[in-house]
């Protein structure tokens, strides 16, 4: 049976099917995607990467397998962002979302480097090269079945819960692994690390039917229906939209590599100075859960006073807390710890990822949406998030301190700063297409 849905002011009717599909599509997609990071920190490097000497070794060799994944995600976003602006934004996410589920429970039946020598690394790349290939094509579509359904008055909040599915998506890994090491060690290393791979066979089930169930988008339907098909949408997109494209990969810098500073690298970092790892794996999952509330509050205030200030006060407050977050760790207080986590996460972190959503919808026309922000999203990751713990875990093993690492962050933040200046008044946009009814295309 149907229920009557209540239509906010700003909403197209309906919308909440689609808010509610991203939420769960995403969480269960960004679960799989997660548990590698995950293990990467805590499993991996002993059992697929293993090292005679210092442990942080064949940890940095199980985050470059974690980068490897992050290359193979501009293919997934050119593949699934054409399918996406050709046949349309639920049959990509029903793909991408099969891609994921099928890799991540296989990796929770691979053998180890023990068992098979150099087949077992091999292997776990492979898988992890198609996580990332779905992952590419997963954000976008994402996004724009929330974006492309809602008014431009309430765009930033709506379209901020597909990011909500992407902390609880983290929630969900974290939790999981949180769990099973409190597991005795042997049985652990022997198998319990595989059950929250296994696990996702099952999401990948529930999952798949309630994209299958989605409506197509509706800004997607009206432009198929009045305007000419674009053969190649990547292409177009790159042609249309090169300075968008470049601000948006800048814009994801300091977003996208600082987040797995702060929740991957933390964890090796926090182990390495003697924090416990469950506590470290707690306080990233607190802070997650609190920040799905924060993303929704900043996409809100982004509705209200613009993308660029709510964004660039994440930035700065990433740049602000560099040095700190790392001092607050190495004081192993709990208290101290989970704080740390929740500023970095949900205040610095959640302004930037709660905005950003809105923010690149606005930048690309919708006949090659989903192409041109499925490509500086994905582009972008490679060399932010995707070698980012790589390369603070080298940090710290040379300098064996926290403070190079810190540096490096600031880094990523001005690159970040310099893609906001350079974004223009989106608000200033947002009301010129209020008031003149013109689609997003014309006035940008």
């Amino acid at each position: 049976m149907s229920h009557p849905q209540t239509t906010l002011p700003g909403q197209r009717p309906g919308v909440r099917k689609y808010v509610v599909a991203s939420l769960v599509g995403n969480a269960l997609e960004w679960y799989d995607f997660f548990l590698y990071a995950t293990a990467s920190a805590i499993v991996f490097g002993r059992l697929f990467f293993p090292a005679d000497t210092d442990p942080l070794v064949g940890t940095m060799a199980a985050f470059a397998g974690f980068a490897v994944g992050f290359a193979a995600r501009p293919l997934g976003g050119i593949i699934f962002g054409h399918i996406g602006d050709k046949l349309g934004r639920k049959q990509s996410l029903v793909m991408t979302l099969t891609i994921m589920g099928i890799s991540t429970m296989l990796m929770g039946l691979l053998p180890t480097y023990a068992q098979v020598g150099v087949w077992a690394p091999a292997l776990l790349i492979v898988l992890r090269i198609l996580q990332g290939i779905a992952a590419g094509g997963e954000w976008g579509g994402g996004v724009l079945i929330i974006s492309e359904n809602s008014g431009n008055s309430r765009r930033g909040m709506l379209a901020a819960f597909s990011q909500g599915g992407i902390s609880l998506g983290f929630v969900l890994s974290s939790l999981a692994f949180f769990l099973v090491q409190l597991m005795p060690e042997p049985e652990f290393l022997a198998w319990g690390w595989r059950l929250p791979f296994l696990v996702s066979i099952v999401l990948l089930g529930v999952g798949a039917y309630i994209r299958l169930k989605l409506p197509e988008s509706k800004e997607f339907t009206e432009v198929r229906e009045s305007r000419p098909e674009h053969r190649v949408p990547a292409l177009d997109a790159i042609r249309a939209h090169p300075r968008e494209i470049l601000i948006a990969m800048g814009l994801r810098v300091a977003e996208n590599g600082g987040s797995y500073i702060f929740l991957s690298f933390s964890i090796v970092y926090g182990v390495h100075v003697g924090v416990d790892k469950g506590l470290l794996l707690l306080a990233v999952a607190v802070s997650m859960l609190v920040s799905f509330g924060a993303y929704i509050f900043f996409g809100y205030l982004s509705d209200r006073i613009g993308r660029r200030p709510v964004y660039a006060f994440g930035a700065v407050g990433m740049g602000v807390m560099a040095f700190p977050f790392f001092a607050m760790i190495d004081a192993n207080t709990p208290a101290v710890v989970i704080l740390a986590f929740l500023i970095a996460n949900g205040v610095c972190h959640g302004a930037m990822i709660g905005t950003q959503p809105a923010f690149f919808h606005e930048l690309f026309s919708a006949e090659v949406r989903y192409s041109g922000m499925a490509i500086a999203h994905e582009i972008a990751a490679v060399f932010a998030g995707g070698v980012a713990p790589m390369i603070a875990t080298a940090l710290l093993l040379n300098f064996n301190s926290s403070a190079p690492v810190s540096l490096y962050l600031i880094g990523m933040v001005l690159v970040t700063l310099i893609a906001v200046a350079a974004a223009g008044g989106r608000k200033k946009h947002d009301d010129q297409r209020q008031e003149t009814g013109q689609p997003a295309e014309t006035v940008s």
